[in-house]
């Protein structure tokens, strides 16, 4: 079975004054996360969605999903005030939903709204041969490293560089058992679901992700959305 697994638990703070977290923001007429599930609902291979929202906004994502047919969705939970607890979180739920080691999920954030299908698929079909990869595009700018904020202490090889994006993908059994040696202090706590698998000694493997599949994080970002949008150039359309 291929989950997916949807964070829309961020509070937003770098969009500026919006009056709400981004992701519940609306385009067009829709919150933001409602096209963000709206890309796995259709897509054949997903088979379940799991939603980790803001606590005390569960009720209105439940109303959202049933107004815009999302049938897919079969659990809403609240997050944490950290990524790996809002991660932890849904891996419960999914848990509760019956979902098997072998299983695939799919974890994807809600403020990355033009997933394409291909890039689903993509995760699906690699994750199937490696247990855990992760959403990259090649990193076109040369990246500078300063130590002190002050001066260029490194420049590395950009040819070995990406930009993560997500999503990021995992058989069940093995994105379990990282957040649970997590939460028990065995490897570190980190920000990031590849680095916590990568902490036991597994390997994380590539797929090519999109510049589309950007994150929404400013109002920059924002704009840039509506436009595409608007136009109608992306490839989730």
């Amino acid at each position: 079975m291929n989950v997916a697994l949807i964070l829309a638990a961020g509070s937003g703070s770098r969009m500026g004054n919006a009056d709400k977290p981004k992701q519940f923001l609306p385009i067009y007429g829709k919150p933001l996360m409602i096209h963000t599930i709206e890309a796995f609902e259709m897509h054949d291979d997903i088979e379940k969605i799991v939603v980790v929202t803001s606590e005390g906004y569960e009720d209105q994502v439940k109303v959202w999903c049933k107004q815009y047919d999302l049938g897919k969705v079969k659990a809403v939970v609240h997050g944490s005030d950290s990524r790996q607890g809002s991660v932890y979180n849904g891996l419960q739920a999914l848990k509760e939903l019956g979902v098997k080691d072998d299983d695939i999920i799919v974890i994807h954030d809600a403020a990355r709204p033009l997933i394409s299908q291909n890039i689903i698929t993509s995760n699906i079909e690699a994750c199937k041969k490696y247990d855990a990869v992760d959403t990259v595009i090649k990193a076109t700018d040369t990246i500078v490293a300063s130590s002190d904020n002050e001066r260029i202490t490194n420049i590395p090889n950009r040819s070995e560089l990406y930009q993560g994006q997500t999503p990021q993908t995992f058989k069940f059994a093995l994105i379990s058992e990282a957040h649970e040696k997590a939460k028990a202090g065995q490897i570190p706590n980190v920000t990031d679901d590849t680095k916590l698998v990568i902490s036991m000694g597994k390997d994380v493997h590539l797929v090519e992700g999109s510049k589309q599949n950007f994150k929404i994080t400013t109002f920059d970002d924002l704009m840039m959305l509506k436009a595409l949008l608007k136009i109608g150039k992306t490839e989730v359309l």
